[in-house]
């Protein structure tokens, strides 16, 4: 018969030892979900069709209707790839992975999300065209702004950091007469009503917030936004079947409705942009409903064309919905031994 473990530790280790992992930090989530992204990005840039001709002939497709000063550097980075471009996608291709991996690993997560921050930058500019914004044919159905920049926004909202107590409202203040050792360290206890306020402050949050949905807004308004049918039916091509038969009946329904269809958009995006400076319960509302929209704009993007063999990321849907999940209003202030 097996004798029984002794009961107490002949050591006299801390109690802390004993004491279970603590949960992840809601804004550790929100990044190992980005570094998630990244590496499905990776991925994706290791297809095949990434190594051939298709790859800088689609980067060269951003160019047109854009002005000069944006155009050209697009049309020459696109040359210039077109002539190296195993190696280059190749290059590409690790330099997504390596953003995902350093973001999982806690040491390397801040350089990670600067990186992720710069290259976003670069391929929105040299790999999106700016997302059509200036060429006059940016639509959130098609993926307006471009999903990289909206890796380059989250890497900055998630920045693992928190706001100095200085900075926080007078009613969150810690005393000036608590002795420093009774005082919550701001890592442990930040002011913030949602996760991205944390590191940048509530009014920038809320500004980026406001500029990424009342951007959408606006886009679904312009002509280029109304031709929504359109739009869904060109992603079908190469889709599963199961896919392909809901875009098609999506895009068979709006294809004389774009004009409604696109208000209608727009007026979600409204809503959902003013979700922020709402109480939390209607706040809440916003922030599922900007999920929501999240995952119709997915639908119609043909889950970005991932099932297609040819897609360089997801495209704009996951982004957005992960954007919403770090606006989600806390109940309290997130407390955990291992925040990051």
């Amino acid at each position: 018969m097996s004798q029984s473990l002794a009961v107490r530790d002949p050591v006299g280790r801390p109690a802390a030892a004993h004491e279970p992992v603590a949960a992840l930090d809601p804004r550790r989530m929100l990044q190992l979900a980005l570094g998630a992204l990244w590496l499905l990005d990776g991925m994706l840039q290791f297809q095949p069709a990434m190594f051939g001709k298709g790859f800088p002939q689609m980067l060269a497709g951003s160019a047109p209707g854009n002005p000069a000063l944006v155009a050209r550097p697009i049309s020459w980075s696109a040359a210039f790839i077109g002539h190296h471009v195993v190696v280059l996608n190749a290059i590409f291709a690790a330099i997504q992975l390596l953003l995902g991996l350093g973001i999982a690993w806690r040491p390397t997560v801040r350089l990670a999300l600067a990186g992720s921050v710069l290259w976003s930058l670069a391929v929105w500019w040299l790999g999106e065209g700016l997302g059509g914004v200036l060429a006059g044919t940016a639509s959130p159905v098609d993926g307006a702004p471009g999903a990289v920049v909206l890796y380059g926004l989250l890497a900055v909202l998630l920045w693992p950091a928190d706001r100095d107590p200085a900075d926080r409202a007078p009613a969150d203040r810690a005393p000036a007469d608590r002795a420093p050792a009774d005082r919550a360290p701001a890592d442990r206890e930040p002011a913030a009503p949602f996760v991205a306020a944390r590191a940048v402050g509530r009014r920038i949050a809320q500004a980026s917030w406001l500029a990424v949905w009342l951007g959408l807004a606006v886009l679904a308004l312009l002509p280029a936004s109304r031709a929504i049918g359109r739009a869904i039916a060109d992603t079908t091509p190469g889709e599963p079947a199961w896919l392909a038969w809901i875009d098609t009946h999506a895009a068979s329904a709006l294809t004389r409705h774009g004009l409604l269809a696109a208000i209608v958009l727009a007026a979600a995006f409204v809503i959902v942009a003013l979700g922020t400076f709402l109480p939390r319960r209607p706040a809440r509302a916003a922030i599922i409903l900007a999920v929501v929209v999240a995952a119709v704009l997915w639908l119609a993007q043909g889950l970005g064309g991932i099932l297609t063999g040819s897609a360089t990321d997801p495209n704009t849907g996951p982004l957005l919905a992960l954007l919403a999940l770090a606006f989600w209003p806390l109940s309290a202030p997130a407390r955990s031994a291992g925040e990051t």
